[in-house]
């Protein structure tokens, strides 16, 4: 029992990003106390499966037991327990970083039609575990109205949590019925409001009020991935 425990809570750590028991007891809103509960009676409450099916679309029975799919929801199917759970090794100068195979999203979305974004996976990504974090959301990027600095088909990281403006800090933003831009951000004090500036001046500028932000706003780009 106490094997099959140990192979469980690892696959819910791998496919949630966590190492500790502090970061899953976050993830699980659960307090800390109650993963050393459940360790000393080597079982799972059922409620863990359920939370993790409603915020990370994982499938209880692969928790549990191994049995594929990992993702019961749609979108996420593509991703193999084999790739969530191997660890590869990048070469960054002479230090070694562990990896972490992660989701792509369009910046269209899952309906590019909609009010609201939501991220529709159109690839993959193995990143350095240095780089992931379990509120971020991996972009590929599509057009050109931030080159130089991020190129068309580079890959960005977008923290969710960071949805505070800050002025010349670039940000996933979306636009209502047409997917989401990345844009450098300034605040323009006389009409209350933030310009969203592109790097390639061909490009529009776009604004947003200052209370559409929280609306608005995906995340920070906190790294980007591109070809030299």
């Amino acid at each position: 029992m106490s094997k099959w425990f140990d192979e469980t809570l690892e696959r819910i750590k791998k496919a949630t990003g966590t190492r500790t028991q502090v970061q899953l007891a976050e993830i699980l809103n659960i307090r800390q106390s109650s993963i050393s509960d459940a360790k000393r009676r080597s079982s799972i409450p059922a409620e863990w499966y359920i939370k993790l099916y409603k915020t990370h679309g994982l499938n209880p029975e692969w928790l549990s037991d191994g049995v594929e799919p990992v993702y019961m929801k749609p979108g996420k199917g593509k991703i193999s327990a084999d790739n969530i759970l191997s660890e590869t090794t990048a070469q960054y100068g002479q230090v070694p970083s562990r990896g972490r195979v992660v989701p792509v999203s369009s910046m269209a979305g899952e309906e590019s039609g909609s009010e609201q974004w939501a991220p529709q996976q159109v690839g993959e990504l193995n990143i350095p575990e240095t780089f992931y974090r379990p509120s971020m959301v991996v972009l590929k990027v599509e057009g050109s109205s931030m080159e130089p600095a991020i190129r068309r088909n580079a890959f960005a990281g977008v923290d969710e949590t960071q949805k505070r403006l800050m002025a010349g800090d670039i940000y996933a933003v979306h636009v209502p019925y047409q997917g989401v831009v990345i844009r450098r951000v300034f605040f323009d004090p006389e009409n209350s409001r933030f310009i969203l500036r592109p790097e390639d001046p061909q490009h529009p500028e776009l604004y947003i009020a200052v209370q559409d932000q929280n609306k608005l706003v995906v995340g920070r780009v906190v790294w980007v991935m591109q070809e030299v």
